[in-house]
Formats: structure tokens, C-alpha cells, sequence
């Protein structure tokens, strides 16, 4: 371990920066009068030309960036040509291609061998654009995923790339944030940092504001300064940036954090450190093993790219086996034109196109992703999203917009504040105040009729602090001190004159302030200026396990310490042991009895029932000291301060529902997709707004729930928690809503999914997420409200924080997995219909009893490689099917290798060889004399002229079979005429679809274009390609052409025919059960995913079951229009 002196040398030590000097530890990028821990953070903000209020503004900071350059610690590895190109040569797929080259070589054909050559360089210098590209794509996305830091520029707190942060920004950080600089601390609650990476110290440390140190303090001593990279482990600080880049103190060391890990297995030893022989050879063995694994492709990527790298390496397998066959067949003949046949058939099985399109389709997804917010941080999750079964998410802020607002409040002994709001959240001059001396549970809050309804009359807030004694200005006390949001005004820069209200900080508290100050009760009026009332002690975070948050404030005219606590209603009024009944100075308090508690709560429920967060407000004189000595501060158990509390009363927050969320929860149920709440609110709450959404189903449907179906719906994180696992799993259903939930329900709540063959996402943001997050099969992490350990635990990044942004990536990946099976289907059934065309063309013999190959190897090569590649990507590219969030997810357990793509390859493989035969058996034998000439292998002459029409006319064939199957697989079952259901062009449809997708359309048209040279140049045809040009068999190609369609179209009527017909079977089959025996395009969007709650209590299983059957055939009505 690097020693804190040793760190501190060096970062003294560091690079030589500006003005010639040395860079001086603990100064900023320009030298300040003293380092920055020796200075009070007036003067460095003086110095350094910051506002600790309202930050640098946005044109300030662009200068800066400019002067400054960007908060990096050096030029990140980034692409490198050069690893490019030498894995485009040193894969699996170039050297089968390298070894046929030295093959055809050595055997002195050197056209063949030339040939197959120009195609390597080819394909590496094309391979090496497209990887490039593809590289360079993930490089920019890699950067978007790159941390972030919250600013305050302009007084507006905002969230910003970490690179871009400047000297004099003013950076807001809290529990689970990474340091994006160095800075010097202003405010400080509770803080403290992990900075074992720079001092080696393994325990956090806590930070002060007030202290200054001497220029020569080490950086492990300097208490006033938080650096870049370290974690936040523990509360909340603001501070001023002084140092970026490698002006920090990691910067001054960055080079001994890049190093990389290794790629050699250790050596197993004994415990006395001693190791056998064979311990060393195990371990070499293993890491040769590794790397020829890696090297091949098995062991690295995500798990379709090792599925595919092992489907090359059994191809390369079959490839041999054929390469035999052929050998065999002309009963090992060593003659050149037999082992140039086994090379041909042999190159037929190599996909060499397959793992970089995929690569390329990944990376475009990637891409496409961004531009619906969306940061993929780790790809095997575009293949996990598309199998998505259940998506469990937060409420607030993802489902909901997270811009709360305080609606009502109740405070015993006065009454209900009823707040009608303006135009402006944050404005607290704006919106009305009703009041009625009545408690909530009394008001018909829904009622249209104003006098019935009795919410009172609207009253000037000053009126009613002025008709109040002390409850209304202990409650709002509680409301602004209790409450870390920041809630200001300052002149509008488009409109002088005016003032514009401003606010940072969590939403919930920014809610609470905003109500305060409309009674003149805000936080900075009462904590700072030239006469404070308060002076801040100790604050004690929201904890998400004790779900309150507390501070101790000073009262500087009496002296005395108060305690100011909110949170959840059931933990603050358990902590209460009084309240006041009446608004009189000299009241005595009242004990908090029962039947206290149990109006508390009616009245919470009444607010709750309007889609409101509540709150519970409570307070206490604290004594003198607290019960072990000493003052109040951060030190003193947090029990001891949230204990004998005061009832202040309640607040209820709205957050209103996204726009986007109600269809973006329909569009998951019309997919198949359960989802499922998870939030920290009252259950009466949740229950409202999961019926806002849709994720519950509405009233007028719950009288088809059967009563024990209906309580395992909407159920409490305590409540879940007491049961065992068994019981668990015996519940009929599990909950669509878990409220007042815990990190840890979360987790139970995934293995709960996962032990019913569940596929799910998890959304998070919190520290505490971070299990969560790993466990779920796709952790979606926020990026706004999100901490930076639960995005490094993610594997997706919102950058919106929107639900229906987690439905734009599920449908994403429903694409990207659809277009991977595409290509990949087009890959293989060409592979197939080259290798049978060869290995059946076995049997037609020349004179010297030696196979004449239908095709010829070059021709073989150029079709792979020249013909295909293009349109495979295409196919990559090619947008969704109509009915792609119509249908069932996937599932990962076959992948793409699903029953249907297997017959299909085989099909069309089949179908392919059998036209191409066909039309070499009729030229040869129809309308030739059946001659086969002799050694039409090697070379033309007149005896072959029969052989070399009947070859061009099986390459023509196949190159257009080729690119046509390409069209028809835009959709592997609708017809190509007919890809769009809905449309009324019945007869040019088909038109618009192949002009849609132009990148396909000018690959295929490019492969058309490309066959005529082959064909018809003198020389290239009979010497390179070993055919001729040809007149009337364009007649066999335009036929056969025809046949290909007609066989291909009436496969797939065929199989919309048997999948029809076997859904309604098994739609008869489950009749008695949810879903009345419907096919599941004929479902309402009820039945399709409230089913399992309609009916009797075990009717989970039957759908679950109907889930699978119909994700084998959840398109099985495509094109039946």
C-alpha cells in the first residue's frame, strides 16, 4: 500500500504547469495567494471569482473551459487504429480465408489464390472502416456514461458532463456522489469522503468548513478540502471548485491508476507460499487456454457474441468435415482442381460477415438508444431487454414528473391549509390559501360543490399568521428549518426589473419550502443575512431505514436547542409523545394516545386517497445537554434526538403523473409486460397513482379480482417482508404495488420474480439501490436524480429519469435482437444452400471421372464476402415490425436460435440449393448436349462451353436468390408484398417498404450491378470466376426467380396457417381458464395483463403458461390482412 507521505511527495512532485513552475499541491490551476486549504472559503471564492450562491454563469463557465481545458487526467486510450486492423486479421474468420489463400497457393493456383487475397484485404480494409466507425460510436456513447456532477450555474442547479466542470464552480455533492474535482468546502452536513485511492487511508473521513491549515499540510490532514475521485460516503457538502485535471491531487498520481489487470492465472499455492511443479503448468495451461479463447472469441463480449463465436468455430468443424467429403468423392485425388473443390466447399460454411455486422448492429442500437435517452453502459443488456417480463420502478420522479407541490397541510388544534396553486411551483407569491377549522378526514375534498365540499375560504397567508398564536409558526418552522432546499429570487436577466423565484434540492423538500416561505418563514431569512434567527447544529440525513430526517438548530436570542424532525407519518408519530389541541401559548400538551394515532392516520389516508405524499412534522426543546455530557451536535445519538417529539401536524405533496406514463404503462401491457410500483410512499398514495397510470386496474374492474388476489395487490414493504420465501411463492399473485419499500424489499422482490421464471428490470437511484441494481437481469439506473454508485451498478442510464424511456429501450431491444436474428437467418440458409449446391454437385463427373463443381470457388468467395456482407448489415439497420410492442417477450433461454429459425434455415437453404441445381441440371441436360467436358475446373475451352453457361447461370441464380432473401426476411413471416397491415396501397406497398430502409435497398441494388462484370469482362469471367457470359438462360434465372419467391411466400402463408391454427388449439385448451380461451391479439388490454387477477385465485399459472405458449407465437396473425 502507497503510504499518505509517499502520495503527497509525489503529488508535490507533479507535472510542471504554468508559468514554468512547478504545479504546487493544494493550489488551483492558476496559482491562488496561498493553497486552497489555507485559505477561508470567502477569500478562495474572492480569489478565484466565485458565487457561493448562485455559481458561475453558463457564459462564465464556457470561458473558463476554454482557458482551463476539460476536467480529464489525460487523454483517455480512446480507438486505436492499429488494434483495429490487427483484429481484423487476426480472428478466426480472416485466417480460414488466410489458410485457403496459402493452400490455393501452394498448389500453384495462383488466380484462386489471388483472388481469395484481394478478398482478405477487402474485407480487413472494409471491416476496418466499419469497426472504426462502430468504435468511435461506443467511444462517444462511453462518454455520455461517464460521470456527472451537479452545478449551480446561473442559480439553477443542474447536471453536467464531469469533464466540463471549471475552477469556481459550485458543486452540491451527497451520500453515493464521486468527487468531480478538487474543492474547497462552504457547507458541510454530516460529510464525509472515502479517499483510501489517494491517501491509502481505509476510513472515510470527516470534513469541517471553518478551519484553516498551514501551505505544508499534508493532504490527508486538509479537513476543508474534498478531492477529485474520492466517494461521498456519508451526508451532504456544497463547495467552490479550485483545481481540475491534472491539477488535482489525483491528477499529480493519475499514471499509477492506469494500471491493468492481468491476463495470467496466478499459481496455486500452499499455505507456506510453495507451489508443485504441476501447479505451473495449470496455470500456463489455463492462460494459454484463455487466450486462445479469447482470440477466438468463445470467452469475451456479450453472451450472443460468444454463442456466435462458437457457432463459427462448428461451422469451421462442418466446413472440415465437407472439405473431407469432397476429398473423399473423388477418392483422395491430390490433383489441384479436387483440393481447390474441398477449399470452395469448405469456404461455403465460413459466415465471415457474422461478428462484424453484429458488431455494427449493436453499436447503431447504441446510438439509436441515445437519441431516445437511453445510455447503454453494458451491451448484453440490448439482448437481456427484449426478454423483459416485469419491469418494477420507482414512483417518484420516474413514473411521476418529480416536481412536487404542497396541496394541503393539517395542524391539530387549528385546521386544514388547502393550497390552490398558480402557474409557477416554485413561486411562492403565486396561488391561493384556503383554510377550514376543520380536519381533512371532514372535507370532501372531491366534491365539485365548493360549499360542500368546505375546503373554507381563500384567506392572505399574512391573515392567517396573524390569526394564529404559536401552532401555525411552529409548524412552519418545522417546514423551513427541517428542510436543506434552497428557495430564492433574483432580477430576470430577459425581463429587468422583475424577479424571477428560483429552487435546489430535493423536490420534496423544495415543495416544503415553497409552502414556508409563502408565510415569509423561508430557510435563508431564518439561518443567514445580518441577523440570523438560527444557527444550524447537526443534521441527520433521511435514512431509508428509520425513513425520518432531523436537525438540531440554535435559537440565537434564547440560546436553546430545538430538534426539527420529519418524515414517513407511521416513524414520526412513533417518536411522538404529545401535541396541542388548541392555538394558546399556555396550553398544556396532550399525551399521544391511540385514538390520536388512529385520527393521525384517518386523516393522513384522506390525503393519501388524493394521490398525496404525506408527511408528519413533529419538534422538541432539547435540554441543556444531552444525557452523556458534552454539547448537541452530529456526535449525539440520532435516537436520542428523535425521541419524546412534539406533534406538529401533516403536509401532503403531489406529484403529478408524467404525460408519457399512463401510455407508456399501456404500451408495456400491450407487450406483455407486467409492471410493477415500488415506492416509499403511504399505500393509499401509491394506490391512487397506480390508478392514475394504469398500473393497477380501475375500480369499476375490481369486482372481477377475487378478494384474496386483491390484498396481494397493493401490499407494504413490512407486510411483504414477514413472509417467508415459501410463502412467497404461494401468494396467488405477486403485489403490482409494494409501498413504504426499503432497498432490501427490493431485492426480495427480484428473487421472488426470478424463482417464478420472471425475467425483470429493476430502476434505482440511491446508494442502497446498488443490490438491487446488480441483481435484477437489466439495472436501470437514473441519470438525473441517480447517485454515481448506483449508475456504476447499472447497466442501463435514463437520461431523462422517464418511464417511458424504459419502454423505448425494451423496444429497442425487441429491434435489435429481431434484426440480429434476421441477418443471422441470411447468413446461415446461405451457407447451407452454397455447401449442398457443392456437395450434391459431387455426383456430376467429367470424363476423367473427376466432380465438376456447380459453382466455382471465387464465385463462392465473392458471394460470401462481396454479395452478402452488405445486406446483412442492412438487415441490421432495418427499423421495427409493426407489432414488435404487439406481442409476448422473448425468450433468452433459446435466443435467436429459436424452433422456427432453425426450420427456416433449413427451408430456405434447401429451397436455394434445389433452384440452384435445377437450373445447372437444365442447362446441362435440357438444352445442352449433358457433355461435362474435361478439366472445365481449371480452364475454358469449347468442350466446357456447356459447363461455364450452366455455372454462370447457378451464380446468377444464387446471387439474386441471395439479395431477394434478404427483402423477404425483412419480416420473417408477413409477406413481402404485404408488411404492413394496416396499409391500403394493397398492390405498391411493397414498394415503399424496399425504398424505406435505403441502406438495404442500395446494397442490394449494389449487388445487382456487381454481377454483370463477373459475367461479361473478358478474362475475369473465364479465367478469375471460371464462367461466361450468358444470353438466353437469363430466361432459367427469371424463372427460377419467380419459383424462389412463389416458395418462399407460400412458406411463410404456411406457416401463418399452422400458427393460427395451433393458437386457437391452445387458446381451446386453456379456455377455463383467464383469457377465455382468446388468442392473445384478441385480448383486451385488461385480460392481457390483469388477467391473472381476474377470476379465481390460481389463475397465475394458466396465464403464465399461455405467456409462454404465446411468445413461440405471438406473431403467429402477422399478415393476415
Amino acid at each position: 500500500m502507497t503510504t499518505e507521505p509517499d502520495k503527497a511527495a509525489v503529488a508535490k512532485g507533479g507535472d510542471k504547469k504554468g508559468n514554468g513552475g512547478e504545479h504546487v499541491s493544494g493550489q488551483s490551476n492558476k496559482p491562488l495567494t496561498r493553497p486552497a486549504h489555507a485559505l477561508t472559503h470567502q477569500d478562495l471564492a474572492k480569489e478565484i471569482g466565485a458565487d457561493p450562491l448562485g455559481g458561475l454563469s453558463p457564459d462564465e463557465a464556457k470561458r473558463r473551459l476554454e482557458e482551463y481545458g476539460k476536467n480529464e487526467l489525460g487523454e483517455a486510450e480512446g480507438v486505436q487504429p492499429i488494434k483495429i486492423i490487427i483484429a481484423q486479421i487476426a480472428n478466426a474468420m480472416t485466417l480460414v480465408l488466410i489458410l485457403a489463400m496459402a493452400v490455393s497457393f501452394g498448389i500453384k493456383s495462383w488466380i484462386e489464390g489471388g483472388v481469395v487475397a484481394f478478398v482478405i484485404g477487402l474485407n480487413v480494409v472494409v471491416g476496418f472502416f466499419q469497426e472504426y466507425s462502430a468504435e468511435k460510436t461506443m467511444d462517444s456513447l462511453r462518454s455520455l456514461s461517464s460521470p456527472t456532477a451537479t452545478v449551480v450555474r446561473g442559480g439553477e442547479a443542474m447536471v453536467v458532463p464531469s469533464g466540463e466542470i471549471v475552477p469556481g464552480d459550485l458543486v452540491e455533492v451527497k451520500m453515493g456522489d464521486t468527487l468531480p474535482a478538487d474543492i474547497r468546502l462552504i457547507e458541510a452536513k454530516n460529510f464525509e469522503t472515502d479517499e483510501a485511492l489517494l491517501t491509502g487511508e481505509s476510513l472515510p473521513v470527516r470534513k469541517t468548513v471553518d478551519q484553516t491549515f498551514d501551505d505544508s499540510t499534508g493532504p490527508g490532514d486538509r479537513l476543508n478540502v474534498a478531492y477529485s475521485s474520492s466517494t461521498v460516503t456519508k451526508g451532504r457538502a456544497k463547495g467552490i471548485v479550485f483545481a481540475t485535471g491534472t491539477f488535482t491531487e489525483i491528477g499529480a498520481i493519475a499514471s499509477a491508476l492506469n494500471k491493468k489487470d492481468s491476463r495470467v492465472r496466478p499459481v496455486k499455492r500452499k499455505p507456506n507460499g510453495k507451489a508443485g511443479p504441476h501447479r505451473y503448468l495449470e496455470a500456463y495451461t489455463l492462460t494459454l487456454g484463455d487466450a486462445v479463447g479469447r482470440f477466438l472469441g468463445v470467452n469475451v463480449g456479450t453472451p450472443l457474441q460468444r454463442k456466435l463465436s462458437k457457432l463459427a468455430m462448428l461451422l469451421f468443424g462442418i466446413a472440415v468435415v465437407c472439405a473431407i467429403i469432397v476429398l473423399g468423392a473423388n477418392k483422395f485425388n491430390t490433383r489441384q482442381e479436387v483440393i481447390i473443390y474441398a477449399v470452395a466447399t469448405g469456404l461455403s460454411m465460413i459466415p465471415a460477415s457474422l461478428v462484424v455486422v453484429l458488431t455494427i448492429t449493436m453499436a447503431a442500437g447504441t446510438k439509436r438508444m441515445v437519441e431516445r435517452n437511453v445510455i447503454v453502459r453494458n451491451l448484453k443488456s440490448l439482448e437481456a431487454l427484449g426478454a423483459v417480463t416485469d419491469i418494477c420502478s420507482d414512483k417518484t420522479g420516474t413514473l411521476t414528473q418529480g416536481k412536487m407541490v404542497a396541496r394541503g397541510a393539517w395542524i391539530p388544534g387549528m385546521g386544514t391549509y388547502t393550497v390552490e396553486l398558480g402557474d409557477e411551483p416554485v413561486n411562492p407569491t403565486k396561488g391561493e390559501i384556503r383554510f377550514a377549522n376543520q380536519q381533512p378526514s371532514s372535507i370532501d375534498f372531491k366534491s365539485t360543490d365548493s360549499e360542500k365540499s368546505s375546503t373554507g375560504s381563500v384567506t392572505a397567508p399574512n391573515d392567517l399568521l396573524g390569526s394564529s398564536k404559536t401552532r401555525l409558526q411552529d409548524f412552519l418552522s418545522v417546514c423551513s428549518l427541517a428542510n436543506l432546499a434552497t428557495v430564492f429570487s433574483k432580477d430576470s436577466e430577459e425581463n429587468p426589473g422583475t424577479q424571477e423565484w428560483h429552487a435546489r434540492g430535493d423536490p420534496t423538500e423544495i415543495a416544503i419550502q415553497v409552502f414556508a416561505s409563502r408565510f415569509d418563514y423561508n430557510r435563508l431569512r431564518l439561518v443567514s443575512g445580518d441577523s440570523p434567527s438560527w444557527q444550524e447544529v447537526a443534521e441527520f440525513p433521511f435514512d431509508s431505514d428509520v425513513k425520518r430526517m432531523s436537525v438540531v438548530m440554535k435559537n440565537l436570542s434564547t440560546q436553546e436547542h430545538w430538534a426539527f424532525t420529519k418524515g414517513a407519518v407511521e416513524r414520526v408519530i412513533g417518536a411522538c409523545v404529545n401535541y396541542y389541541d388548541a392555538d394558546d401559548s399556555s396550553s398544556t400538551p396532550k399525551p399521544v394516545t391511540d385514538e390520536f394515532r388512529s385520527e393521525i392516520l384517518k386523516n393522513m389516508e384522506t390525503f393519501a386517497s388524493l394521490g398525496l405524499r404525506v408527511l408528519a412534522l413533529a419538534s422538541r426543546k432539547l435540554p441543556a445537554s444531552p444525557e452523556a455530557g458534552g454539547v448537541w451536535g452530529e456526535d449525539t445519538p440520532r435516537a436520542e434526538i428523535e425521541s419524546e417529539l412534539t406533534f406538529r401536524g401533516l403536509i401532503g405533496l403531489y406529484d403529478p403523473p408524467r404525460p408519457s406514463s399512463a401510455s407508456a404503462v399501456h404500451q408495456c401491457h400491450e407487450a406483455g409486460i407486467s409492471v410493477h410500483m415500488l415506492t416509499g410512499d403511504h399505500p393509499e398514495t401509491a394506490k391512487a397513482i397506480a390508478i392514475e397510470v394504469g398500473i393497477l386496474p380501475p375500480a369499476s374492474s375490481m369486482s372481477r379480482v377475487a378478494a384474496d388476489v386483491a390484498k396481494c395487490m397493493v401490499m407494504t414493504a413490512s407486510e411483504f417482508d414477514a413472509l417467508s420465501d415459501d410463502q412467497v411463492d404461494d401468494l396467488p399473485v405477486l403485489p403490482l404495488v409494494i409501498a413504504r419499500c426499503a432497498p432490501s424489499t427490493k431485492v426480495r422482490m427480484i428473487e421472488a420474480l426470478h424463482r417464478r421464471g420472471r425475467f425483470c428490470a429493476m430502476t434505482g437511484d440511491g446508494v442502497n439501490d446498488s443490490p438491487s441494481l446488480r441483481r435484477a437481469d437489466v439495472g436501470i439506473a437514473m441519470g438525473l436524480s441517480g447517485s454515481d454508485v448506483a449508475k456504476d451498478a447499472s447497466d442501463i442510464v435514463l437520461t431523462d429519469d422517464n418511464f417511458a424511456s424504459i419502454v423505448a429501450a425494451i423496444e429497442e431491444g425487441r429491434r435489435i435482437f429481431d434484426n440480429i436474428q434476421k441477418f443471422v437467418l441470411h447468413v446461415l440458409a446461405e451457407n447451407i444452400a452454397q455447401a449442398g449446391t457443392l456437395l450434391i454437385g459431387l455426383v456430376f463427373k467429367d470424363e476423367s471421372g473427376l466432380s465438376v463443381f456447380p459453382l466455382a470457388p471465387v464465385e463462392i468467395v465473392w458471394i460470401i464476402m462481396i454479395t452478402s456482407g452488405l445486406p446483412d448489415m442492412g438487415l441490421g439497420f432495418e427499423r421495427a415490425v409493426p407489432d414488435i410492442m404487439a406481442r409476448p417477450p422473448q425468450s433468452l433461454k433459446t435466443g435467436i436460435f429459436t424452433l422456427e429459425f432453425v426450420i427456416d434455415m433449413i427451408f430456405y437453404g434447401l429451397w436455394i440449393t434445389a433452384l440452384c441445381l435445377a437450373s445447372f441440371v437444365l442447362r446441362v441436360y435440357a438444352w445442352g448436349n449433358g457433355d461435362l467436358g474435361a478439366n472445365c475446373n481449371e480452364s475454358y475451352s469449347e468442350a466446357c462451353e456447356t459447363v461455364f453457361r450452366a455455372r454462370a447461370t447457378t451464380f446468377a441464380c444464387l446471387t439474386w436468390f441471395a439479395l431477394f432473401l434478404a427483402w423477404e426476411l425483412v419480416d420473417m413471416r408477413r409477406s413481402f408484398f404485404r408488411m404492413q397491415p394496416g396499409s391500403t396501397k394493397y398492390l405498391t406497398q411493397w414498394i415503399y417498404d424496399v425504398w424505406r430502409n435505403k441502406f438495404l435497398f442500395w446494397a442490394i441494388v449494389g449487388g445487382f450491378v456487381t454481377l454483370f462484370p463477373t459475367l461479361y469482362i473478358p478474362v475475369i469471367n473465364h479465367a478469375v470466376f471460371k464462367h461466361t457470359g450468358i444470353s438466353w438462360e437469363w430466361g432459367i434465372v427469371f424463372i427460377a426467380a419467380g419459383l424462389f419467391f412463389g416458395g418462399v411466400e407460400a412458406w411463410k402463408f404456411a406457416k401463418r396457417v399452422f400458427l393460427r391454427r395451433r393458437a386457437r388449439r391452445n387458446a381451446k385448451g386453456r379456455g377455463g381458464g383467464s383469457g377465455g380461451g382468446k388468442l392473445w391479439k384478441d385480448m383486451d388490454v385488461e385480460e392481457k395483463i390483469f388477467g391473472e387477477y381476474f377470476g379465481s385465485s390460481s389463475s397465475e399459472v394458466s396465464v403464465q403458461q399461455q405467456g409462454e405458449g404465446q411468445r413461440e407465437m405471438g406473431q403467429g396473425e402477422q399478415g393476415r390482412d
